[in-house]
């Protein structure tokens, strides 16, 4: 087996470093931009009216480099302002769809363990988007790393199969949904749901918005190959980037921010004896 390279850690705007890459090089992009009007204090904060116009040659060059059987999947949430939601993010899928991209699926991370909020009229996000953009229908896609155990309810529902499990019972609302229970029998891996039950991070403290491990992990076994290239443009502490290399990928991350830059190399030199 080919052993990946060291990931290789950029210090800079991903706008000019992007450019740097070659065509059709990168396997998978997966990455957290900036929200609009989040973290101001870093990233100088992207006002929502303006995050479309400010992303399209980001996308553009993500385009560039994704090769036409790689995912980009983009993990980004709306705001609420002045009482409803913003339509930045839809405003943003539209335009991406304009610019070339296939929004193929919309993956649902569900932070399990969030906390109540104390609003009067609204309850606090317990959700955030993952939304997959391809160059082409053709992608690679691996569903088989990511199945999940059947689960207990598959013990007592397969036991006694009515006449109708062993055909396609089609659903008596008309809405032409139908499903064979038979075709759970004998298994014991399932293909999982596109939403993910995850825990927020919550060892990290050093950086603003960390994901968990488990998020970037799911999305490069599903969409990668050990040796393939997974690219972060947004690499922040460079969780990602510990990821994919703790995966047999060659990982790339570009980050702005020298604090953050200077953490990323902190935590995957922490790293690499254990990897290596």
């Amino acid at each position: 087996m080919e052993q990946p390279q060291y990931p290789r850690l950029i210090l800079g705007d991903c706008r000019d470093v992007l450019k740097q890459l070659p065509s059709d090089s990168v396997d998978l992009i997966f990455t957290s931009p900036p929200y609009a009007d989040r973290r101001k204090h870093t990233y100088g904060g992207i006002a929502p009216e303006e995050y479309v116009e400010w992303f399209l040659p980001i996308g553009q060059e993500l385009f560039r480099v994704l090769k036409p059987d790689g995912t980009f999947i983009l993990n980004i949430k709306e705001k609420a302002e002045n009482g409803e939601r913003h339509t930045y993010v839809l405003e943003l899928i539209l335009a991406l769809r304009r610019q070339g991209w296939l929004w193929t699926e919309e993956f649902i991370w569900h932070k399990k363990n969030c906390y109540p909020g104390k609003w009067p009229n609204r309850f606090r996000d317990a959700w955030e988007r993952l939304l997959q953009f391809n160059k082409t229908k053709r992608f690679k896609m691996f569903q088989e790393e990511v199945m999940v155990p059947m689960g207990d309810w598959a013990e007592k529902r397969l036991k006694h199969l009515s006449a109708t499990d062993h055909v396609r019972d089609n659903s008596r609302v008309g809405s032409g949904f139908g499903k064979r229970v038979a075709n759970w029998l004998y298994r014991e891996k399932v293909y999982p749901t596109n939403v993910l039950h995850l825990a927020t991070e919550t060892k990290n403290r050093r950086h603003s918005a960390v994901f968990p491990e488990a998020l970037p992990e799911w999305f490069i076994k599903l969409f990668t190959r050990e040796g393939d290239v997974v690219l972060d443009p947004f690499m922040g502490s460079g969780t990602t980037i510990r990821v994919a290399r703790r995966l047999n990928r060659n990982g790339i991350g570009i980050e702005l921010m020298p604090e953050y830059f200077a953490l990323a190399e902190e935590e995957i030199a922490r790293e690499m004896p254990r990897l290596l």
